[in-house]
């Protein structure tokens, strides 16, 4: 598998407060400098530390070298990985907390704890915990350890070798792990364990969770906040997965013409929960407007009229008459638990306005007794505006891969969230560092819609740049929502990432770039390598649909990772299945990020097949690259790939593909790779694209884990 250090420290304390992407990251850096002079001292510092995200504009060199004086009068003294640590989290907290001119202020340097401790809500902890023991319970392997109880550390303990997690996300969105994939083991070793969190965390990602400051090795720590901030993700995702129009086409009763409906599809789903909620309590006669799922719920007023309007059956005066909030909100708990309501909140939560909780329990609301309306006429009208289903897994592959580059924008919907061209702009600012003019864009809310145009004529404007296929589109085609051309464009943008991924991991002298026929070729190449026969004549060929030649490259790139025991031959429908689904899952375990789905390698989706074959060689030559940064001179040390910061990749040509269990012998991958982009031209199928490549680590600023 993918080689993986974890960055120890030695004070458990210290370790609590970054997570192992930031540690590696900021390793790097540190060992770069350590590199370079021989060693780090204190001197060195000012020009480490303003290159870092957390200080980049906040505060400038002089300031630091200045407070760096004050707290130590010895600028040459060598420091360690650990005081350097120290030193970060204690800028950070001064920072963070705004209290002042930090010129004014050097005392807090000289502090030995951080005071940047991770808390976590054990109301949360209970409640989740409560959900894990209530749809995982007749789980054949999880049986044995559930219930847990919410009052010890059961919880995370379960958590550490990612077999619950997994499940979880199955629970969220069946069928997304193939669970033949899961290392379900009593006594798991350490690769075992790595593999069920990367498993997890690239599965969390093709669900629309947020993991970019999330290792592998955090989880197999267990670390309390971050184990709960993932499963509050994936329970999330569970509770408002009906809220769109497509699996709730009664919501349409919630607007009035079909302006509105486009304005519905592009909410977020707990913005339609909100909506839905408002729209019960104007019925109501509620005179107050819900605005978020924490403070306007405290007095619990809001919950007794919906659940009053939603059930009356079930509704007593006593709920609105009481003056207690306390009371009123065990009242309601009452209420809904008459519904076959779960209980996610304690009236303390409600009291104390635990957003989580909250959202958690109208959400369960709505799921038992949604009160729209069944008026056939307007489900029809509702079930008209939902999109083709290629059209929609176009959608979903894209707003995936966009929420996974760790853009400040978070996309709900690609047809409503791109219009204003801003998003586009922050993902090509990503795919290509440098390329957008921010001078020149405007920043929502859009009021003048000729800022819009303006913001997509620079998308378009950039993308002539990359010498992307872009005749006879306008800017004003994508205000106008045209989801063809989107489309057209997401895919050129995506393909784009891709190839230049690739490239990265080459030599720079070469100059040439990747193409469609070098990806082939070298999966070709790797197959016949391994002693396997399977070979593809294009992206097209229909032996594609059976998963064999996936799983013999998978299995060229790590033998061990393919149980051929469980391998159909794939005559039938349901036996392509079975292997489509195993192939997704041991690429995600690899450490592949991919958003494919079991149907375009059956029914052989030729830009999805390009992809996931692309994002298997992009994991393999990493590997080859981190096999030979680990032999290389200290000067050949490997920082980042795809940021602004990223200096070149070292030569990696010549190397052999090598795993941690076995050496595979082939040709010299890298240095043979020649081509040219080969032109995408628009037409019906441009975009028909349901996954991708995903380069979130690298766009995120994590640095490439480079084995001692």
């Amino acid at each position: 598998m993918s080689s993986f250090v974890g960055v120890l420290v030695s004070d458990p304390l210290l370790q609590s407060q970054f997570t192992q992407v930031e540690l590696r990251s900021l390793k790097s850096k540190f060992t770069a400098v350590k590199n370079q002079h021989g060693k780090v001292t204190v001197g060195d510092l000012p020009v480490l530390m303003v290159k870092l995200k957390a200080f980049s504009g906040i505060i400038s060199e002089d300031e630091i070298r200045g407070l760096l004086v004050e707290a130590n009068s010895d600028m040459g003294s060598e420091i360690e990985f650990e005081d350097f640590l120290k030193i970060h989290l204690n800028f950070h907290a001064q920072v963070s907390s705004g209290k002042g001119n930090p010129k004014n202020s050097s005392s807090f340097l000289k502090s030995a704890t951080t005071t940047l401790l991770h808390t976590i809500s054990e109301s949360e902890k209970a409640s989740y915990v409560a959900h894990i023991n209530s749809y995982l319970r007749d789980d054949p392997f999880l049986s044995q350890f559930l219930p847990l109880d919410p009052t010890t550390n059961d919880l995370f303990n379960l958590a550490k070798d990612g077999v619950l997690l997994c499940k979880l996300i199955n629970v969220a969105v069946p069928g997304t792990i193939d669970e033949r994939a899961i290392n379900t083991k009593k006594v798991l070793n350490p690769w075992e364990r790595n593999e069920n969190h990367t498993l997890c965390l690239n599965s969390a990602k093709a669900i629309g969770c947020t993991v970019v400051n999330i290792g592998t090795q955090d989880l197999i720590e267990g670390r309390p906040h971050l184990v709960l901030g993932l499963i509050s993700q994936i329970i999330k995702i569970q509770l408002l997965a009906d809220l769109n129009l497509k699996k709730t086409p009664q919501l349409v009763e919630l607007v009035d013409d079909g302006k509105d409906v486009d304005e519905l599809m592009g909410l977020a789903p707990e913005k339609v929960l909100l909506r839905w909620m408002n729209f019960h309590l104007k019925r109501a006669g509620y005179g107050k407007n819900v605005s978020n799922f924490s403070s306007d719920l405290k007095d619990g007023e809001a919950y007794a009229y919906l659940l009053n309007v939603l059930a009356p059956e079930h509704c007593t005066p006593a709920t609105l008459d009481t003056n207690d909030p306390k009371e009123r909100a065990k009242l309601v708990l009452d209420h809904a638990e008459k519904m076959d309501c779960k209980r996610y909140l304690t009236p303390e939560d409600i009291v104390d306005g635990s957003a989580n909780l909250n959202l958690a329990f109208v959400a369960q609301i709505f799921h038992e007794r949604n009160g729209l309306s069944t008026d056939s006429k307007k489900i029809s009208y509702a079930e008209m505006m939902s999109d083709d289903v290629q059209t929609s897994r176009e959608e979903r592959c894209f707003r995936l891969w966009i929420n996974s580059l760790g853009i400040e924008s978070y996309v709900n919907n690609v047809f409503e969230d791109v219009r204003n061209g801003w998003v586009l702009l922050e993902v090509l600012d990503k795919v290509s560092p440098g390329s957008v003019a921010w001078k020149l864009a405007s920043k929502p809310p859009i009021k003048m819609p000729f800022r819009k145009v303006e913001n997509c004529n620079q998308v378009l404007k950039i993308g002539k740049h990359l010498k992307f296929s872009l005749v006879n589109i306008g800017g004003n085609d994508f205000v106008q929502g045209n989801k063809k051309l989107i489309l057209a464009f997401l895919w050129q943008l995506m393909r784009y990432n891709m190839l230049q991924l690739l490239k990265n991991l080459r030599f720079h002298s070469n100059g040439k770039e990747i193409g469609d026929a070098d990806i082939l070729n070298w999966a070709n190449r790797k197959v016949k390598s391994s002693g396997r026969t399977g070979q593809l004549e294009s992206f097209k060929d229909k032996n594609i649909s059976t998963g064999i030649f996936f799983l013999e490259l998978l299995t060229s790139v790590e033998p061990r990772v393919v149980n051929w025991n469980l391998v159909t031959k794939g005559e039938s429908v349901d036996e392509k299945r079975l292997n489509a689904t195993y192939i997704i899952s041991i690429a995600r375990k690899l450490g592949c990020s991919i958003f494919l789905l079991p149907d375009d390698i059956m029914e052989v989706n030729q830009k999805m097949i390009l992809t996931l074959t692309a994002s298997i060689m992009y994991w393999s030559l990493q590997q080859q690259a981190d096999d030979s940064d680990s032999c290389s001179s200290p000067a050949e040390t490997v920082t980042s790939v795809g940021t602004s910061e990223a200096s070149p990749m070292s030569s990696v040509g010549g190397m052999t593909d090598e795993s941690p269990t076995t050496s595979v012998n082939g040709e010299d991958e890298i240095s043979s790779l020649s081509g040219e982009v080969s032109t995408i031209t628009i037409d019906d199928d441009v975009g028909t694209a349901d996954t991708a490549f995903s380069s979130s680590r690298f766009e995120a600023g994590e640095e490439i884990p480079v084995t001692p």
